[in-house]
């Protein structure tokens, strides 16, 4: 009997632990991309993108109305590639929630973005990975964009 808890201890630990180092891989990946995002580095950005990424914005326009636009990863990445030197964009992420379930996970990281030293807005990433391998790819990235009720 004895035996038996000890090995059901042994397994639940290890279910545990193995959880748990895949959150902190799965953290890894998007501080990866941010670090690339800040430095400029788009080798860097990519190494933890998949090819086919997805990336939406949802946000209210001035009217009120719901909107959702889908942009062309290309387009983030040329941004990042030829973002002038004197411009500096500072993405400050909040908190990270992150599940995963196999080789799926999603991280939730409420942000506010920063430009030239000023606050520009804020809002929510929720990043879908894929574990490629060995390595958590970003599938879909979406974020929220408002400019007030910040933390809120």
């Amino acid at each position: 009997m004895a035996r038996t808890i000890f090995y059901l201890l042994a397994l639940m630990t290890s279910i545990m632990y193995s959880q748990n180092n895949e959150q902190a891989a799965v953290k890894a990946a998007v501080d990866t991309f941010f670090e690339g995002f800040h430095k400029g580095d788009t080798t860097l950005m990519k190494s933890v993108m998949m090819d086919k990424i997805l990336l939406q914005t949802a946000y209210k326009n001035k009217e009120g109305k719901d909107i959702l636009v889908t942009d062309d990863p290309e387009k983030l990445i040329n941004a990042i590639a030829n973002r002038p030197a004197d411009q500096k964009w500072d993405e400050r992420l909040l908190d990270y929630s992150i599940q995963v379930d196999g080789n799926m996970a999603n991280a939730w990281t409420p942000y506010e973005f920063w430009f030239n030293g000023e606050f520009s807005h804020c809002g929510v990433n929720s990043f879908q990975l894929f574990k490629d391998g060995d390595t958590w790819k970003i599938i879909y990235l979406i974020d929220t964009r408002r400019k007030v009720t910040c933390g809120k």
